[in-house]
C-alpha cells in the first residue's frame, strides 16, 4: 500500500476488499460506475446476499451498454433493479468509480504485471470533483428498462449472427424481417455498444465476450 495524505493505493481486488469492506459495511449510499461487473467484482454480493445487502441503502449502478450482451450480468442488474437499486446505462466513457457517502471515492487504476491498482480517495475536495463527474454521466444515462427495450428491438444476437454468418446486407435483412437501411442502422448502433469502428472489429470483440 502506498499512501500519500487523503489519497491511498492498493494493489489488486484481494487488498483493496481487506481495506475498504469495513467501510463497505456501514455505508448507506453507493454509487457505482464501471464497464462490466468485473471491475469491482470485490463489491458485488453473492446471490443469498443481494437482497439483503439492498436493505435500508440508496444504491445508484451505471454501466456501458456491452453488459447488456451478457445474458448472466443482465440478469443480475435486473435483479438488482427489481430490489431498489436505481440502474443505469451510459453510452459515454465512464471513470470506473465507487463513492461511499459522498465521502470516499475508489477509483480503478490500471493493469500492471496483470495486477490492477486502485485509488482510495477521503480528501473532501478531491472526492466532490469525483461525485461531480459521476453525476454529469448519471443525468445522461437511460434507466435499465428503457434501455433494455430498445436494445432488445435493436435484436443484438440475432444481428451478431448474420455478420458472423458473412452474409450480405440484403439477405441479413431479409432473414431478420427488417428494411435494409433498418438493419444497417441496428448495425452501426450495435458497433457504437461494442465501442467498435468496423463490423470485423465488432466480431472480434463479440467472440472475445463469448458471445459468438
Amino acid at each position: 500500500m502506498e499512501r500519500v495524505s487523503d489519497v491511498v493505493v492498493v494493489r489488486g481486488e484481494a487488498e483493496l476488499f481487506e481495506r475498504t469492506k469495513h467501510l463497505f459495511a456501514v455505508a448507506t449510499e453507493i454509487s457505482c460506475a464501471a464497464r462490466d461487473l468485473h471491475t469491482w467484482s470485490v463489491a458485488q454480493p453473492t446471490t443469498p446476499e443481494r437482497e439483503q445487502s439492498l436493505q435500508g441503502m440508496t444504491v445508484r449502478k451505471m454501466y456501458q451498454p456491452g453488459v447488456l450482451l451478457d445474458p448472466a450480468i443482465a440478469e443480475h442488474l435486473r435483479f438488482m433493479a427489481d430490489h431498489g437499486a436505481h440502474v443505469r446505462i451510459t453510452e459515454r466513457e465512464v471513470n470506473e468509480t465507487i463513492l461511499l457517502d459522498r465521502r470516499i471515492a475508489i477509483v480503478a487504476g490500471d493493469h500492471v504485471g496483470g495486477v490492477r491498482s486502485y485509488t482510495v480517495v477521503s480528501s473532501p475536495e478531491l472526492v466532490q470533483g469525483i461525485q461531480s463527474l459521476f453525476e454529469a454521466a448519471w443525468a445522461g444515462g437511460t434507466d435499465l428498462e428503457s434501455y433494455q427495450a430498445r436494445f432488445t428491438e435493436l435484436g443484438a444476437r440475432e444481428i451478431l449472427e448474420q455478420l458472423a454468418s458473412g452474409c450480405k446486407d440484403e439477405t441479413a435483412a431479409r432473414a431478420l424481417g427488417v428494411g435494409l437501411r433498418t438493419y444497417r442502422r441496428r448495425v452501426a448502433e450495435l458497433m457504437e455498444i461494442l465501442g467498435a469502428s468496423s463490423r470485423f472489429q465488432a466480431g472480434a470483440r463479440a467472440r472475445e465476450a463469448g458471445l459468438l
